[in-house]
């Protein structure tokens, strides 16, 4: 199969140059001004962008046990809707992914379900050291513990088993990091104010600053320590960003940090209209950490902007405080939210690429994904910049069917996407043939 794509506006390293290129079967053959040869489909893209499609570092898609929530085929269905051709999930569903077994159950399950390219995290706890460094690098991604015990039971909270994770695999530690004992003492506070109805609004003072930097900056100093490699997950705050550095480029940090859109999106601010819907853990904190955390993506210190793509029903998130469950559902709307940010003049459409396809390919050492590269993977998306419309229920894609965006209007639309050299979204229809294949990983000898 060979797909022609015509007069494309391609957005690579840190270049915008106006180009053709050539598919054949799953991969990009060809680059060049003027392509003239025979395929089997030719698309015309003047004067759209084509980018590598979106890499998201950090989804939880529900599978198995959560599955009224989302499951693997509903969520990376509205994955490749917004240009995003592949993820990285996380351990906590039920069963948690924290033995081989399960975490063959899941890529099992994807392998049969997965609209997008897919890779599993493996899930540490306090006891599973055996089972955590029977890990495969080749195929999958690294190995993620919960700091703070944010949804599921994996917290990891025994120093000893930490040292000994850090210290015995070479593989990437991703990180969810709030402390325990610092959330516990002040929900409490909470609690003997308000009772169970705590106002949402006192969500980002519960999982407040404190408790992010006491466990981020721990696990910082463990992954200088033991040497290991450190990935920080969701930072949410303007005090964490001293943790991390950019005066050495990304494929030689050993410690490395992502932001997710809504902490670039929202702040404490948006309680009072949004509730318990932008009730996420870490939690959405200040206009001060916002900006900082702006900064710091711009400047270098954070490498990777994600999602942490987390659905709940609506009747779930409309719970009180205390049984209101944290996360909503991004995965379909992160590049536009992003584009939208292009828009206004806070970000280029190459930085956006570099954070969300190139840096997620490079530190996760993802092989041949993430570039707009002959021989590379022909996964690819492409936009529309004047384009108007609103989030609204009728387009929304998730099985939860709700979205925190919802009412907001963009300037920007994903038209086509395409996995492994597949054309899977056209202009709001989805080929309902499921293309995505399970990632692979380069292993240093």
């Amino acid at each position: 199969m060979k797909i022609l794509i015509k007069n494309a506006q391609i957005v690579n390293e840190g270049k915008i140059i106006q180009s053709d290129i050539l598919i054949e079967n799953d991969l990009i053959s060809k680059i060049e001004s003027q392509i003239s040869e025979d395929a089997d489909q030719i698309i015309d893209a003047s004067g759209k962008y084509l980018l590598p499609g979106i890499i998201d570092d950090q989804v939880h898609f529900r599978e198995p046990g959560l599955t009224w929530k989302g499951d693997i085929e509903t969520e990376s269905r509205s994955a490749i809707a917004g240009g995003t051709t592949s993820f990285i999930e996380q351990p906590n569903t039920v069963p948690n992914a924290v033995t081989q077994e399960l975490l063959a159950d899941k890529y099992e399950i994807a392998s049969q379900k997965s609209f997008a390219n897919y890779g599993f995290m493996m899930g540490g706890t306090n006891d599973n050291m055996e089972e955590v460094l029977k890990t495969n690098p080749r195929n999958v991604p690294g190995i993620k513990l919960f700091l703070g015990s944010s949804t599921g039971n994996m917290l990891v909270d025994n120093p000893e088993t930490l040292e000994n994770i850090f210290s015995n695999t070479k593989m990437l530690i991703a990180v969810h990091c709030e402390d325990e004992a610092t959330i516990r003492e002040n929900t409490q506070k909470y609690l003997d104010e308000y009772g169970e109805d705590i106002p949402v609004k006192f969500h980002h003072l519960i999982r407040s600053e404190e408790a992010c930097y006491k466990s981020s900056s721990k696990a910082v100093e463990l992954a200088k320590k033991t040497g290991a490699r450190l990935h920080v997950f969701h930072l949410s705050t303007a005090k964490e960003m001293e943790l991390f550095r950019n005066d050495i480029p990304l494929k030689d940090k050993k410690i490395t940090a992502e932001v997710c859109v809504h902490h670039l999106t929202f702040t404490n601010e948006d309680y009072d209209t949004k509730g318990g819907l932008i009730k996420w853990n870490p939690a959405v904190k200040t206009q001060k950490d916002k900006d900082a955390l702006w900064e710091a993506l711009l400047d270098d210190r954070i490498d990777v902007i994600a999602t942490d793509h987390a659905p709940h029903t609506w009747e779930e998130k409309q719970n009180a405080y205390i049984k209101c469950p944290s996360g909503a559902p991004l995965v379909q709307h992160s590049l536009v939210v992003m584009l939208e940010n292009y828009k206004n003049g806070k970000i280029s459409l190459e930085r956006i690429v570099e954070k969300m396809a190139h840096n997620p390919a490079i530190l996760f050492r993802i092989e041949k994904r993430g570039f707009i590269k002959e021989g590379y993977k022909a996964d690819l998306v492409l936009v529309d910049l004047n384009e108007n419309w609103t989030v609204e229920k009728e387009n929304i894609l998730y099985k939860c069917g709700w979205s925190p965006l919802e009412g907001m209007n963009f300037s920007s639309k994903v038209t086509h996407t395409f996995v492994n050299g597949n054309l899977v979204y056209e202009n709001g229809k989805i080929n309902e043939e499921k293309f995505g294949e399970r990632l692979l990983f380069e292993v240093e000898e």
